[in-house]
């Protein structure tokens, strides 16, 4: 496999998969590892990932779900390539597709009612107020410089099949908007887990589940701790990692 300027290989500690990143530019996190792990997905279902990065999130639900298709969506040419290429690596490409394209055009793309699933690990930093070069790769995954809440929100509702599922990671902060506009766009919040650095720290990750058309009932589930001291990861955080 090519490797660009700057690229390395990942090990995935899942089913042997590994992963292309490139160290000078955005590499995954917890986040999207924690949201592989709270995504529920069906057999036979068909996956959406938007704003896909690297391909991290689709390449995982393929190791550890039943799922009959995945695709990532990603905006940057050069994450989109790499998310291929990784897909080429692990031998994927029946399963996973990636499409270089705008969030805010999912909808056009993909046409209405598309997927059973979406998962999002979007853009957390409101704005691009005070960034020195807004096109920087890192930027653009972390600040909404191409796409805010609102659009995330808006186009999953528009291609998740009615009863289908969107999961995402935010932040504790914004879940009063992330609850606001879910129910503006008729995905109803179903099952929501905080997740805390320690014990006794407060939460600074939230997973959140929301079904298209679905009742008013929703479950919260057992904070999630990362690390039972200094280094050492708790049991749930390795196995959910697949350690």
């Amino acid at each position: 496999m090519e490797l660009r300027e700057n690229e390395r290989i990942d090990e995935l500690h899942r089913n042997g998969y590994r992963i292309i990143q490139n160290s000078k530019k955005f590499c995954f996190g917890m986040d999207a590892v924690l949201l592989s792990g709270f995504a529920s997905v069906k057999p036979g279902s068909r996956v959406l990932d938007m704003g896909t990065g690297t391909g991290i999130i689709p390449i995982l639900l393929e190791a550890k779900t039943e799922g009959h298709h995945f695709t990532g969506l990603e905006i940057q040419p050069e994450s989109a390539d790499m998310a291929r290429r990784s897909v080429a690596l692990n031998g994927l490409e029946d399963k996973i597709a990636i499409v270089t394209g705008d969030i805010k055009e999912a909808s056009r793309i993909f046409g209405g009612a598309s997927f059973d699933v979406v998962t999002c690990n979007p853009p957390y930093m409101e704005g691009n107020h005070g960034l020195k070069n807004p096109e920087d790769a890192k930027a653009i995954a972390r600040h909404e410089v191409l796409c805010n809440l609102e659009d995330v929100i808006r186009e999953a509702a528009a291609v998740l099949k009615p009863g289908g599922q969107l999961y995402m990671v935010h932040r504790p902060r914004r879940l009063v908007d992330i609850i606001t506009l879910m129910t503006k766009y008729k995905i109803e919040p179903k099952r929501m887990k905080l997740v805390h650095p320690y014990v006794g720290e407060e939460a600074n990750m939230v997973l959140i589940e929301g079904s298209r058309g679905g009742g008013r009932q929703m479950r919260v589930e057992k904070p999630l701790i990362v690390y039972q001291e200094q280094g050492v990861y708790t049991d749930e955080i390795y196995d959910i990692y697949g350690y």
